[in-house]
């Protein structure tokens, strides 16, 4: 099979003029396409003749005893099954549900049996890659401990056995979020260049490229699998063409294709999500000065309106306090009806000042929220008993408002802490915010980024919560 592309940097047949030894294109000290040849072309053929592979074997022998005519600066493609295999990862299929807990890091998402998940070697895939294709009957196969070093000794034994220098890629087959069907993927890699990072050139039109890194072993691995299938019995392929792609040991693995967990917008499976967003939710105290995203506050209380509510009315609503002024009168108004309660109460001027501190959690903030409870469309029955159940039920949906709004500013990476202060003092509230005489101030909540990381919380089991009948 060839390959073409309208432009690019496809090389010619093995090394030729401006390689380094072993077929590596370079420009000074950065990779280069422009050694390649005008009209960029590549050849991808699958090897036949390998034998069934079994524990204990050399890959490298065994691929060169097939005659690959490998020349420097080709790129060799092995399935991740066959190094399975002579590395001896092998297990009974009867394990394989121990297996994929043995070899999983973290559950990604799970739907019904179904387990996508992070493995020991940082690739996010269905059941940790423990895999019954391409196997003996009763048996599962498990990927090869660290895939980059299984790459780099099929390298070095090639080099050995043949004389060449080539580039190496272990490969396995994928499925991906959001697109139908599975295509090989680079799970290991040596001596080849994995990412083509292109940031800081121009495209043709004189644009600059500010985000477009390529992952070349991908690509490299779908080219592959076009010609070795899924049943052909042909597990090894090879490209020719594209040795500026071709360079040295210490060029890095296929692990760097793996993305960093801090760049990954989409690290867990919906229902996960859900409940680390409501784990994520935590009580901050302390915040930055750093200014509160108002879009980012709406799309909370867009979430916050989304909780279940008696009759299907819509008992909620939230006064966004965006100016410092509304918060210091508010505030200001809040703290002397507390001193007169408390003075009220008998309480010293000392714990007053003590108690009073405790606002400063509202204070220190840069942004608040008042949520509020409407009893818009609530029932009267003229029964003392029926009313106050009435009542009951739109404050339960207030506060699972107020949680929706808590979870939603969580998962915009905003703090927050629910107070309950302004139900002491609803008339005062109302007042200074000139609110309407029938919404009931339900608290008010702290919302800014977090001063620094909450302390780790401990798990709570469910059996003190539950009683079953």
């Amino acid at each position: 099979m060839t390959g073409r592309a309208e432009s690019g940097g496809g090389a010619g047949d093995g090394a030729g003029a401006g390689s380094e030894p072993g077929g590596g294109f370079r420009g000074g000290d950065d990779w280069s396409t422009a050694a390649a040849v005008a009209e960029a072309r590549y050849e991808v053929w699958a090897v036949p003749g390998l034998p069934e592979v079994a524990a204990g074997d050399d890959l490298a022998k065994l691929i060169a005893a097939a005659h690959p005519g490998l020349r420097d600066g080709d790129v060799l493609l092995v399935t991740s099954k066959i190094v399975s295999k002579a590395e001896g990862r092998i297990v009974a299929a009867d394990d394989r549900e121990a297996a994929i807990d043995a070899e999983t890091v973290r559950v990604v998402a799970r739907r019904g049996t179904l387990r996508i998940v992070e493995n020991r070697q940082g690739l996010v895939m269905a059941a940790a890659g423990v895999d019954a294709s391409n196997t003996p009957a009763g048996t599962v196969l498990l990927l090869p401990v660290d895939p980059d070093e299984s790459a780099r000794r099929i390298r070095v034994g090639l080099r050995e056995a043949l004389g060449v220098d080539v580039g190496v890629v272990i490969t396995d087959t994928f499925g991906r979020p959001w697109r139908s069907g599975l295509t090989d993927v680079a799970i290991g890699a040596a001596g080849v260049r994995v990412l083509d990072d292109l940031r800081g050139g121009t495209d043709s039109h004189g644009n600059d490229l500010n985000v477009t890194i390529v992952a070349t072993a991908d690509e490299l691995a779908a080219a592959g699998d076009l010609v070795k299938g899924k049943a052909t019995g042909m597990p090894v392929a090879v490209v020719r063409g594209l040795a500026h792609l071709v360079g040295h040991a210490w060029e890095p693995g296929a692990a760097a294709l793996v993305r960093n967990p801090a760049d990954d917008m989409f690290r867990l499976g919906t229902s996960e999500a859900v409940r680390e967003a409501v784990k994520l939710r935590r009580t901050v105290r302390e915040f930055t000065d750093d200014p509160v995203d108002p879009g980012a506050v709406r799309r909370a209380v867009a979430a916050a309106v989304t909780a279940p509510a008696p009759h299907h009315t819509t008992p909620w609503r939230f006064v966004l306090l965006e100016s410092p002024d509304a918060r210091v009168r508010l505030l200001d108004a809040m703290r002397d009806a507390w001193i007169a309660d408390l003075r009220a109460d008998g309480r010293s001027e000392e714990s007053i000042a003590k108690r009073v501190r405790r606002g400063d959690v509202l204070r220190n903030a840069p942004y608040l929220i008042v949520p509020c409870l409407v009893m818009d469309g609530a029932h009267h029955y003229g029964d003392p008993r029926r009313d106050a159940a009435e009542r009951e039920m739109f404050v339960v949906a207030a506060g699972a408002g107020v949680q929706n709004l808590l979870v939603a500013l969580a998962g915009e990476r905003l703090g927050s802490a629910w107070v309950s202060s302004t139900m002491f003092c609803r008339d005062v509230v109302r007042e200074v915010l000139d609110l309407p005489a029938d919404w009931d101030p339900m608290g008010a909540v702290a919302v800014g980024r977090a001063a620094g990381a909450p302390k780790e919380r401990a798990e709570r089991g469910v059996d003190g919560f539950v009683a079953v009948r």
